[in-house]
């Protein structure tokens, strides 16, 4: 009987504890839409508050009357993200596959070369890669943000190190034998497998990408190519006044991709754990 109790009592101590940090996480999300919903005024008066207010029109207007379209810059950033986040994964997979599935004589310098580029910062290159997109004619574009996408290091080692133990080599060998060429061998059989390191890494890079302001405002010059971190950054530049709920509405419309994202993907996370914690 005092075991029940002891074991009750736990399971409601951790239930009680869960909740708290749920709250902890959820509480600056919703201060931030709150916000949205404020005025200025209010928000300088009032730094805190859990209701909502009847600002929001007047906040959309701000946003709208500005020289850019808030629509346009979602759009924007859901192009480059999207695509970015796409280049990423599939071809730091295939890289992965390329350095555990072949045996090739330049393999271990090969990826040695993939560990020493992860230590160059990319503020280093940044000019560099700048006159490089210039005298391509490659600014204001959105392929200059894209496909540099591709060569992810940390992606690659990542995804080696998930690979390694999860794709059996033997399944790969067999498809051969039967016929199947490598591509499809990569697409029908490598990438199913990796779903959950996939889904895990394709989060961090949607939210990099997505947040992602240094290489934006130094290639994307012309307004209509701006995105929403970069048009949220232009919301706090007035010399006069900031109107705080704008600048809260946009980052509430910044964050909302963010979330379905998570959700979309986080089944595959779930999965992944499970499937690692089974041995055989």
């Amino acid at each position: 009987m005092h075991y029940r109790q002891g074991t009750l009592a736990g399971k409601i101590a951790i239930y009680v504890v869960c909740i708290l940090l749920a709250l902890m996480s959820i509480m600056p999300f919703w201060v931030m839409i709150v916000n949205s919903t404020r005025s200025t005024y209010q928000i300088q008066q009032h730094a805190l508050s859990l209701v909502p207010s009847t600002h929001l029109a007047d906040n959309q207007a701000v946003l709208e009357e500005k020289i850019f379209s808030p629509i346009k810059g979602f759009f924007n950033s859901v192009i480059v993200s999207t695509g970015a986040t796409v280049c990423c994964i599939y071809f730091s997979t295939l890289t992965a596959y390329a350095i555990v599935a072949y045996s090739w004589k330049l393999r271990q310098p090969f990826y040695t070369m993939i560990l020493a580029v992860m230590m160059i910062p990319t503020q280093v290159i940044s000019i560099g890669f700048y006159q490089f997109m210039y005298k391509i004619h490659m600014t204001n574009n959105f392929l200059a943000l894209i496909l540099p996408s591709i060569a992810a290091p940390m992606m690659v080692f990542f995804m080696r190190q998930y690979m390694i133990p999860s794709v059996n080599l033997d399944i790969v060998n067999s498809a051969r034998i039967d016929g199947a060429g490598e591509f499809r061998i990569f697409n029908s059989i490598v990438l199913p497998i990796m779903k959950p390191a996939m889904a895990t890494q394709a989060i961090f890079t949607f939210v990099t990408n997505w947040n992602a302001l240094f290489l934006p405002i130094i290639l994307l010059t012309d307004k209509n190519k701006y995105t929403m971190p970069i048009m949220v950054s232009l919301l706090k530049g007035d010399i006069y006044k900031t109107e705080y709920g704008a600048v809260y509405l946009g980052l509430t419309l910044s964050v909302l991709p963010l979330f379905v994202v998570y959700f979309l993907l986080s089944r595959y996370i779930i999965q992944g754990v499970a499937l690692g914690s089974v041995k055989e």
